[in-house]
């Protein structure tokens, strides 16, 4: 059943190696020995058998092959001619009876020198092993710091800024851009927070102002009534209360400034001479703190011209000194308002009022030159019928002798359909002494009140002719049947008054510069009755 030759037999049990096999129980091994293996059975299938028997028939498994000296894998004695070395010498053991034994040093199983021996503890340095008790295991707690350690003394004052200082020059050093620029940086960061606080300042003063004025108009009205008991005493307080706030003083209005005007009427020629001297204390109407005032003058009802001034830059207090003829007959004369209002200029969005002065031409007296300051009231909405907006943009190039005018866009045009739509276009003549030199027109925009155009159109002008030119520009409906209706007109050059003048004005010293503004629109009939005349 199992040919293989028995195992050895265990080795004795020495009592003096503690890794020997002992007997149980015994003092190296106190536990009782394990129980003995079952005896085979032959009703159990799960327990062993011996070879053959009636639960395991099959033969015993063939004897170990013999080694063969001429086959390299079989086992082979020490030495064979398939492995003529011999075999490795035992290790010796220097005590025959327990080889795990430990040797002493140096020895045959540890050839290797023993390890040095442990440091002595030093009481000067903290972080040695200290015997228990010693001069650092010894401190009060109290005195040692939260690791364990004597407390050292900390980095004083000035050594602390000295590590800021160096750390702040190590980032700058890592910093990708020159020193110049790091401080026009730092400088231009220092502005915007000095300018942030001066701000904040205004306005914690302006509201101061207010509350002090609100408490003054207020405290006028202001009663205790701790004191009083009767109900009669009460009654006519009340009755005094309300009569004070039917006598109190109107508000003061806001002060618009003052303008200085002269009227005279010429018989001879009869004609109605105005004459805007200057104006003074104007409110600030941009984020500058300035304005930038001009005055427009027309006579009630008709409305038929309308004048002018020339525009003031950032001036608050400007001196017009501007002359304007009306050409009326003395008999008209009395039913009609002279109106001046004052504007602010922008060239990019609608000017805003300033403020009016309105005079009835029945109340002066035109025997003598009237000359008057009047303050300037809120001006009233115009009951003109608005025609609309047009931005142009002006270039002229004086060595190429060349002017460019681009319509770039215009806005709230008139409704000229049935529909509450139109379709604009516009077109561009260029004049000299009446008569049209040449003519240019967009293309035409469909159902819209807010054409966009960025259409460029070049004329040839000479140096010597620029100054006596104009360019009018006329918004026009399209209709397929019938004429084309115009919405409004504008004209620039010679002899042109306020935005338009102003504006030929800046092309003329910005050459090579392109200048674009808006122009309010003004009835054809008007603007060409102008040019007839000019």
């Amino acid at each position: 059943m199992y040919p293989y030759p028995p195992p050895p037999p265990a080795p004795q049990p020495d009592s003096s190696c503690p890794m020997s096999p002992q007997p149980f129980p015994s003092p190296m091994y106190p536990y009782p020995p394990p129980p003995p293996a079952p005896q085979p059975d032959s009703s159990c299938p799960m327990s062993p058998q011996p070879f053959p028997s009636p639960m395991y028939p099959y033969p015993p498994p063939p004897p170990a092959p013999h080694p063969d000296s001429s086959c390299p894998m079989s086992p082979q004695p020490f030495p064979s001619p398939m492995y003529p070395y011999p075999p490795p010498p035992p290790a010796p053991h220097p005590d025959s009876s327990c080889p795990m034994s430990p040797q002493p040093f140096p020895s045959t199983m540890y050839p290797y020198p023993p390890p040095p021996p442990a440091p002595h503890p030093d009481s000067s340095c903290p972080m040695s092993p200290q015997p228990f008790p010693s001069p650092i295991a010894s401190m009060n707690p109290k005195e040692a710091g939260p690791s364990g350690r004597p407390p050292t003394p900390g980095p004083t004052h000035h050594t602390k800024v000295n590590e800021l200082r160096e750390k702040f020059m190590n980032e700058l050093k890592h910093i990708p851009l020159p020193t110049w620029a790091v401080v026009a940086l730092v400088l231009v960061l220092l502005l915007l927070l000095l300018s942030c606080c001066v701000c904040c300042c205004r306005k914690t003063l302006f509201k101061k102002k207010k509350e002090k004025k609100g408490k003054e108009k207020g405290g006028k009205n202001d009663l205790d009534l701790t004191d009083m008991k009767d109900e009669g005493t009460m009654q006519a307080l009340k009755h005094d209360t309300d009569t004070v706030d039917e006598e109190e003083e109107p508000k003061e209005e806001v002060k618009l400034g003052k303008l200085q005007f002269s009227l005279d009427y010429n018989f001879t020629d009869t004609a109605l001479v105005v004459g805007i001297l200057q104006a003074t204390d104007l409110p600030a109407m941009d984020m500058s703190g300035t304005s930038d005032p001009y005055v427009k003058l027309y006579l009630l009802p008709d409305k038929k011209k309308k004048f002018e001034t020339k525009v003031h830059r950032k001036s608050l207090n400007p001196t017009f000194n501007e002359n304007f003829t009306f050409k009326v007959p003395y008999a008209e004369l009395g039913g009609k308002t002279l109106v001046m209002i004052v504007y602010d200029f922008d060239r990019f969005s609608k000017h805003d009022a300033i403020g009016d002065v309105r005079i009835p031409m029945n109340k002066v007296d035109f025997s003598h030159v009237t000359e008057e300051w009047r303050d300037l009231q809120k001006p009233e909405k115009e009951e003109q019928e608005k025609l609309g907006d047009i931005c142009l943009s002006l270039r002229y190039v004086p060595t190429a002798g060349k002017l460019t005018v681009v319509v770039l866009e215009a806005k709230n045009l008139k409704k000229m359909d049935v529909g509450g739509l139109s379709d604009p276009y516009v077109k561009i003549h260029l004049l000299q002494n009446g008569k049209r030199l040449k003519k240019k027109k967009t293309t035409v925009k469909k159902h819209t009140l807010n054409p966009y155009y960025n259409e460029s159109f070049s004329f040839e002008v000479t140096l010597e002719q620029i100054q006596k030119v104009q360019v009018a520009v006329t918004v026009l409906d399209y209709d397929k049947i019938g004429k084309n209706d115009a919405i409004g007109k504008v004209f620039l050059g010679m002899n042109s008054t306020g935005t338009e003048q102003r504006h030929w004005a800046d092309m003329l010293a910005n050459p090579r510069r392109p200048i674009a503004q808006w122009h309010a629109l003004k009835p054809e009939d008007e603007v060409s009755a102008e040019l007839a005349k000019k």
